[in-house]
């Protein structure tokens, strides 16, 4: 429900008390921490906040080696997009590649066993690290490849992501406006449809800066 209220009612508290449903945060045999710190990180990777994300990733490992469970896959998706973005930032650049590279195969392993629920985030994955390398055909084709995939999956916040991660793509280091704001205008339905007022705010100001520059 935390995560909910963050992500659709622009972090407007739930009133929930986490001691209470959670337990002690410090013992380190309380098995639900690893759930309340998985959260957290997605929380803070929606919200932008690339190094509170990476500290959260880090307390909640033990769901990394969980195999193919689907929460441990979610994770590795999320650390591998937040690795990426901290790479942008040229921090903790050994770590992140590393972290990046196991992401993606982590993604490989999901979507083998279960293209439906996978295939989106591997591709937007590699996406991404298409674009820190400078291939720039290849990294709009696998963006296309994540927005198909997440649309026939019915995954409508992952498509706005990928859709998302392509205006910036497009914004940031092709400098194509008119193509960055065709992209922005797809997640800003996406996200509208999945009711998320948080990031319905994020893409609007996105195209109000560039508007001024397309004729």
């Amino acid at each position: 429900r935390e995560t909910v209220s963050v992500l659709i009612d622009k972090e407007d508290a739930t009133g929930i008390q986490e001691k209470a449903v959670f337990g002690d945060l410090d013992d380190p045999s309380n098995k639900l921490r690893d759930v309340l710190f998985y959260h957290r990180a997605i929380r803070a990777y929606w919200s932008g906040y690339t190094e509170r994300c990476r500290y959260y990733s880090e307390k909640c490992m033990n769901l990394f080696g969980q195999g193919a469970q689907p929460i441990a896959c979610v994770a590795k998706f999320f650390f591998g997009l937040n690795a990426i973005d901290l790479l942008r930032k040229n921090r903790h650049v050994s770590k992140n590649k590393e972290g990046l590279r196991k992401a993606i195969a982590a993604m490989k392993d999901a979507a083998a066993n279960s293209e439906w629920n996978f295939m989106n985030k591997l591709r937007l994955l590699e996406a991404e690290q298409k674009s820190i390398t400078q291939n720039h055909w290849l990294a709009i084709d696998l963006y296309d490849a994540s927005i198909q995939s997440a649309k026939k999956s019915g995954f409508i916040h992952e498509q706005g992501l990928a859709c998302e991660k392509a205006g910036l793509y497009f914004k940031n280091k092709d400098s194509n406006n008119e193509k960055a704001l065709e992209y922005f205008q797809q997640a800003l339905e996406c996200y509208e449809e999945w009711g998320s007022k948080m990031k319905v705010d994020f893409i609007k100001k996105k195209m109000d800066g560039l508007n001024m520059y397309v004729v």
